[in-house]
């Protein structure tokens, strides 16, 4: 078995949201030396979308010549098996377990499609969900802070340590309302927390980054500025792990950890409940 670093198109498909698809995916293949070209396809629910899905995933065999990886949830039958006639490596992401689960309960599954399956079994948690990342989108990147009372956490950090993806996947996955604030340049001189923060502490959650990793992310942003410059990097992080520490604000450092990993720890130190839809 070859150790070297490969690169590989991955395919995250499913008749739902491809949320779970996506999350088995990246435990998974964060076990393997492997950098992942990652393509969702959410709702494959009819013949068109399934033939524009696997055109795509042939285009990706004929230019790299190599089976695309394909992680996939489909629970209708003709849509399943035209898609496994595609040139790829498939995982079922649902079938072993499901498979186990009929065979100790002694019971056939009846599988339904789970977009259609989540609105109708409970309309008002799925727009719960909804609404949490239509609140957390108005109050991204320090945008606004207003109605920030009705925030379940808020995510403080420099900008590019993670905060936007982690808000969004805390929204989108657990339907929580998430504000998140970069710290700009007059944050970093007072080196205080604003007045809007002060009343809600206990919701407060720091991002830091390792100064290499960060100078790497802004560079691919502005190549060449101050801004994604070393130096630049080490002082904002300086400031604001100090800050962090002064004010005895949790925080955790982003750097090697997934959008997922990163979400699932921030809700446990901060004793948040996940809010499964």
């Amino acid at each position: 078995m070859q150790n070297v670093s490969q690169s590989r198109d991955v395919f995250y498909v499913s008749d739902g949201t491809a949320i779970t698809c996506e999350t088995i995916g990246h435990v998974v293949l964060g076990q393997f030396s492997l950098r992942a070209n990652e393509k969702t396809f959410p709702f494959i629910e009819s013949e068109d979308k399934l033939a524009e899905l696997i055109k795509q995933i042939s285009v990706s065999y004929e230019q790299s010549g190599v089976e695309p990886l394909v992680f996939f949830s489909i629970v209708i039958p003709e849509i399943r098996e035209q898609l496994l006639t595609a040139t790829a490596h498939f995982y079922d992401v649902l079938e072993g377990v499901v498979q186990q689960v009929k065979s100790d309960l002694k019971m056939e599954p009846a599988p339904k499609l789970q977009r259609s399956h989540s609105v109708a079994k409970d309309s008002d948690k799925y727009f719960d969900r909804i609404a949490a990342i239509e609140y957390t989108l108005a109050h991204d990147d320090g945008v606004s802070l207003r109605d920030i009372e009705q925030a379940d956490i808020i995510l403080l950090g420099v900008s590019r340590s993670g905060k936007t993806p982690t808000s969004l996947y805390m929204a989108m996955q657990f339907g929580l309302r998430v504000v998140n604030y970069p710290f700009i340049d007059d944050d970093l001189r007072a080196l205080k927390l604003l007045p809007q923060f002060e009343i809600h502490r206990h919701k407060l959650f720091g991002l830091t980054i390792d100064a290499q990793r960060l100078t790497e992310i802004r560079e691919n942003r502005l190549s060449g500025s101050d801004y994604a410059s070393t130096q630049q990097c080490m002082t904002e992080l300086a400031s604001v792990e100090a800050l962090f520490r002064r004010e005895a604000i949790p925080y955790i450092n982003t750097s090697s950890l997934s959008v997922e990993e990163i979400s699932t720890r921030i809700l446990e130190r901060a004793g948040l409940k996940r809010r499964l839809f």
